[in-house]
This record gives structure tokens, C-alpha cells and sequence, in this order.
């Protein structure tokens, strides 16, 4: 598996508008990348504890970077409005087969991980109602 906590990350895909997004634009930011898709259940029950983390998190040098699973543009675009997702989303509409998803080891989904400024993963799997505690011990 490629993600694993101390490597270091980077990968280019489109964004909900078709432009290229390269992960590392964000580097010098704690950046949260949450891997999961419209049809996931447990992945949209996780949504309001991120959005939570997000608005109280953004202003410390905080982003997240949602990287979705779909293989279809339309039920995407759909959950990202439907879930008011501020956050930059990204996918090139090839589900498990997304070549960032192959390369990290992706098979089930939720699954996130968190990056330091110096763009290494220091976190993974941040899941639930304290979400942004956990986010925030990280975050210095």
C-alpha cells in the first residue's frame, strides 16, 4: 500500500468543472484527502462531520480534497450539491479503477488521510462526530 503514514503524496485529476487539480498546489496547508462516492452510504453520513471540520478548521491553514469514486459525472456533481461540499472535489469518473485510487491501495471506501504542510501523511481513517477534534490535535 502507498499511503502509509511519513510518505509523501501528490496526484493530478479533474475537478467538477474539468480542470486539472494537482494536490500539491495546496502544499504548505493541512490537507484532508477523503476518498469516497455518491452511493456510499457511510461515506455521506460522514459528510456533515467534515463540512463541520472544514468551517472550523479552514482558517487554520486547512483545506480537504474530495476525490470521488463515481463512475458516472451526473450523481457526483449531484451528492456534492446535494451535500453543500464547499471543498475542491475531484475524479476522473472511473470509480475503483481512478489511477489514484489503484495507486494508493483504495478498495472500500470512506478513507481519508491527512497531510502536513510539507505534503506527508500524518493521519488516516479520521472518521466521526469528532472529526475535527482529531483533525485539529494534528494541526499546529
Amino acid at each position: 500500500k502507498q499511503i502509509a503514514i511519513g510518505k509523501t503524496v501528490d496526484f493530478t485529476l479533474p475537478d467538477t468543472k474539468g480542470n486539472e487539480f494537482k494536490l500539491s498546489s495546496l502544499k504548505g496547508k493541512y490537507v484532508l484527502v477523503d476518498f469516497w462516492a455518491s452511493w456510499c452510504v457511510p461515506c455521506r453520513a460522514e459528510n456533515p462531520h467534515l463540512l463541520k471540520a472544514y468551517n472550523e478548521l479552514k482558517s487554520k491553514n486547512f483545506e480537504i480534497v474530495g476525490v470521488s469514486l463515481d463512475d458516472k459525472k451526473e450523481p457526483w456533481l449531484k451528492a456534492v450539491e446535494a451535500d453543500k461540499l464547499p471543498w475542491t472535489q475531484v475524479s476522473d469518473v472511473k470509480g475503483f479503477q481512478t489511477e489514484v485510487a489503484v495507486r494508493f491501495g483504495i478498495t472500500a471506501i470512506p478513507q481519508n488521510f491527512l497531510i502536513d504542510p510539507s505534503g506527508k501523511i500524518i493521519a488516516k481513517d479520521l472518521r466521526g462526530e469528532d472529526v475535527n477534534q482529531k483533525i485539529a490535535s494534528y494541526i499546529k
